[in-house]
């Protein structure tokens, strides 16, 4: 087995200052080079860890280790999906009354703005760190909105991720203090329905795809 497959730290899309004002280019800058950066190097590390392990054949606490490696990689692949959900405003963001995604939309939750709100609700009530996440269940056929604590708590399993919003504090502090409402608010302005729509029809037609 080849040793050293390891996760490696997307590039942006755009530039650092390419979201402000709704994200100033100094927390894009602290998000992504520092946060998510500390997530895929964890990941790694507990990786090369095992590696290590099975070559020198020796153990190692697997209830500590998995939860610590479910931790880092739920880290990096949602802040890879967060990264690509986002755009500059007047780029890839328009939500045109044409596109799966808003049809899909309307006819889960009503409307748009009902979607918008139940969505809003979702991330300002996660308990302390977490996400708020639009999937979709190829079972159902069903949008369903998950509320995700930390990384990998409160997860539905093989549900299909569209659409994220990072409500650790490291993602709003810098900008909106303790205001996570404000920041909730913000996101709408720079949410690329684009990607989200294209990920939605994606999933509805089986094909593969890439968070990580």
């Amino acid at each position: 087995m080849e040793i050293n497959k390891l996760y490696i730290l997307p590039e942006l899309e755009y530039p650092y200052n390419g979201l402000a004002p709704h994200i100033s280019e100094e927390l894009l800058r602290l998000h992504h080079d520092k946060h998510h950066a500390a997530y895929v190097a964890g990941a790694n590390t507990i990786l090369q860890k095992m590696d290590k392990s099975r070559i020198e054949n020796t153990d190692f606490d697997t209830k500590a280790t998995f939860k610590e490696l479910s931790f880092h990689i739920g880290g990096h692949i949602l802040h890879s999906l967060f990264w690509k959900n986002l755009a500059p405003i007047g780029e890839k963001v328009g939500l045109k009354s044409t596109m799966t995604i808003k049809k899909t939309i309307d006819e889960e939750y009503g409307s748009l703005d009902r979607f918008k709100k139940l969505f809003s609700q979702t991330a300002a009530s996660v308990e302390g760190s977490g996400w708020a996440a639009l999937t979709y269940c190829r079972k159902i056929n069903r949008l369903i909105i998950m509320q995700i604590e930390k990384h990998n708590i409160n997860v539905y399993p093989s549900f299909k991720i569209i659409m994220v919003l990072d409500v650790w504090e490291h993602a709003y502090y810098l900008d909106y203090k303790n205001d996570r409402g404000k920041f909730i608010e913000a996101f709408w302005n720079i949410v690329n329905w684009n990607e989200i729509n294209k990920r939605l029809e994606n999933i509805m037609a089986n094909k593969p795809l890439s968070s990580c």
